[in-house]
């Protein structure tokens, strides 16, 4: 049976943060993800998880000054010591929340450097986090995303996750397969999570164009989740999309795979 996490960066923006647990219950979640918990006590977001009998899934590394702009520091050489010190604070996070998953965001490449140099400090603090990590038995995650909403963001197709996966050699690295990022920079989803499969540890979704719920767009999310199924897929489904409207009058579609 297909798993669906509530994203509450995204879903019940409605309310204020903390609220969110509380609608994402009401309306049929049993888990829940976001983007990160860094600006909340880790205590205050466990009682959330308790009251409301959630699972946490899935986190993000800290990513910089996200306010002013910055979507992910593992790539730059000047940030390696900050990167390092998130990793810490995630994992401290994780273990209060019980969260077995943290995705990292990479960023945009600084233009100023290399390629190669590039390469180095990603694969370096990937291999630094997945070790970290992996002592804690929480999976580290990596995801491309596309450049039309993130222009110069360094991962933008799954095969380089593939390749970067591959480099980091590292049994503690897996891929975040977003299935709106995928489907704007490459589509052909299926076969590409088939070939992929045994890479992928958590998928998202939103629909294309708009970002909106599932049956929005041109995605056929009913043969998706047939296929998925198909495969065996056991891990959750992150709801990472805007609605349309407001969140509970989108959630019509989710009954249908309830």
């Amino acid at each position: 049976m297909t798993k669906f996490a509530a994203n509450l960066s995204m879903l019940f923006t409605e309310v204020d943060f903390m609220q969110r647990f509380k609608l994402a219950a009401k309306n049929g979640f049993s888990a829940v993800e976001y983007m990160f918990p860094y600006d909340f006590p880790a205590q205050a977001i466990k009682k959330e998880l308790d009251d409301n009998t959630l699972t946490q899934v899935l986190f993000n590394l800290p990513a910089g000054d996200w306010d002013g702009g910055e979507r992910g520091i593992a790539c730059l050489p000047q940030r390696q010591e900050e990167f390092q010190q998130g990793v810490k604070q995630a994992i401290e996070y994780a273990k209060v929340l019980d969260c077995k998953q943290i995705n990292c965001l990479v960023g945009r490449k600084d233009p100023a450097l290399s390629e190669a140099e590039t390469l180095i400090t990603l694969v370096q603090n990937l291999r630094f986090a997945a070790e970290l990590l992996s002592k804690e038995n929480i999976r580290l995650l990596v995801e491309a995303v596309n450049t039309f909403d993130i222009p110069g963001f360094y991962l933008n197709r799954s095969f380089q996750v593939k390749e970067l996966i591959k480099r980091v050699n590292h049994p503690n690295i897996y891929f975040q397969y977003d299935i709106y990022h995928m489907q704007r920079m490459e589509g052909e989803l299926t076969e590409t999570i088939k070939q992929l499969f045994n890479h992928i540890s958590h998928i998202q979704l939103a629909d294309n164009p708009g970002r909106h719920e599932p049956g929005t767009g041109e995605i056929n999310y009913t043969y998706l989740f047939e296929q998925l199924e198909a495969m065996g897929y056991q891990g959750w489904i992150g709801c990472e999309y805007k609605p349309a409207t407001t969140t509970e009058q989108g959630l019509d579609w989710l009954k249908q795979y309830s």
